[in-house]
């Protein structure tokens, strides 16, 4: 058997997050790490929190303050880039944003899972007829040498055959408007 194929009897247990509200985010770093509790709606709210109060520039607060946060909102969720950096640094990983000029094709998919946790897409999406417009996180992840799309709006993950339909799943996104993001070991 090749190297990039998948060898369908050893399917391992996949941990998967099943999306609820606009909480993509938590669900994205609980699929990633392939942990219930890896983060909690109220740990994303503390991270979210400590960002808001550590900002110089924090704006005036106005009676919508009290839900539509800066960096999340407090009923929906719906969590920014500032607190995944923060929450995956609290895991000592890293973050690169990956220069979508230079398509998938650069990302080493076959790093070590030790250096190359995974991949974080944030996704521009549609809904409701296109009447709301939005961001989703999805969380890419290798387990046993099988790459997963660990969407939580999918009913279970998706294993893609090779490293290949992995860069042809990055490549259409990222013509879509995706943001890549290669979540690193920071000890490396």
């Amino acid at each position: 058997m090749e190297e990039d194929e998948v060898d369908k009897t050893r399917a391992p247990e996949v941990y998967h997050e099943r999306q609820r509200l606009q909480f993509c985010l938590l669900h994205s770093l609980n699929n990633l790490f392939q942990e219930k509790d890896a983060f909690t709606r109220a740990h994303l709210n503390a991270i979210a929190e400590k960002l808001n109060l550590d900002d110089p520039s924090k704006g005036t607060w106005t009676p919508f303050s009290i839900i539509f946060k800066p960096h999340h909102n407090a009923i929906t969720g719906n969590y920014d880039i500032n607190v995944l950096i923060a929450a995956l640094e609290e895991k000592s990983q890293s973050v690169i944003w990956h220069d979508k000029r230079n398509g998938a094709s650069s990302i080493n998919l076959d790093e070590p899972e030790d250096n190359l946790l995974g991949i974080v897409v944030n996704i521009p999406v549609r809904k409701y007829v296109g009447l709301w417009k939005g961001r989703h996180w999805v969380a890419l992840r290798r387990i046993n040498r099988v790459w997963y799309n660990l969407d939580s709006d999918l009913a279970v993950p998706y294993s893609f055959e090779n490293t290949e339909e992995v860069r042809e799943y990055l490549d259409a996104v990222i013509g879509n408007g995706a943001e890549v993001l290669l979540v690193r070991n920071a000890k490396q």
